[in-house]
């Protein structure tokens, strides 16, 4: 009695196993960098030197921020008329508009604050909580 429940228990964590490699496989990163990575179209040459990798969607930029938004609650976000810029822990997705829809450039926070604090300066919500300025008693004043 005591191998068959050894047998149960062996094929409940293989079953698991596979259904978390299923999961992984079907739905890839589990980022909203990789969300990105695995929908839209890779565009090297709109690259930003080494710091924004882009992407393009034939789709409007509020199209793409819901899509994105819907997959990935950002930590905050900004939105004019110059594009949508979203704001996650570790990372940025900008979604720009262009003729054919959408550029779209994921960064990292450290290189993105100061490429975009011009435009969305504290609305995007920059110390509150972001690791790119720290953090502590005292910070920022």
């Amino acid at each position: 009695m005591t191998y068959r429940r050894w047998f149960v228990v062996g094929v409940a964590f293989a079953v698991i196993g596979a259904l978390v490699a299923a999961f992984a496989i079907f739905y890839g990163n589990f980022s909203p960098r990789g969300y990105v990575e695995d929908r839209y179209t890779r565009a090297a040459g709109q690259d930003i030197g080494r710091d924004a990798v882009a992407y393009t969607s034939n789709r409007t930029p509020s199209e793409v921020a819901k899509d994105v938004t819907d997959a990935w609650r950002p930590a905050d976000q900004y939105v004019d008329g110059s594009g949508v810029y979203l704001r996650y822990d570790d990372d940025s997705v900008v979604i720009l508009p262009v003729a054919a829809g959408s550029l779209i450039l994921l960064e990292r926070l450290g290189t993105a604050y100061p490429r975009y604090h011009s435009t969305v300066g504290s609305g995007w919500g920059w110390g509150r909580g972001s690791t790119v300025r720290g953090g502590g008693p005292g910070s920022g004043k």
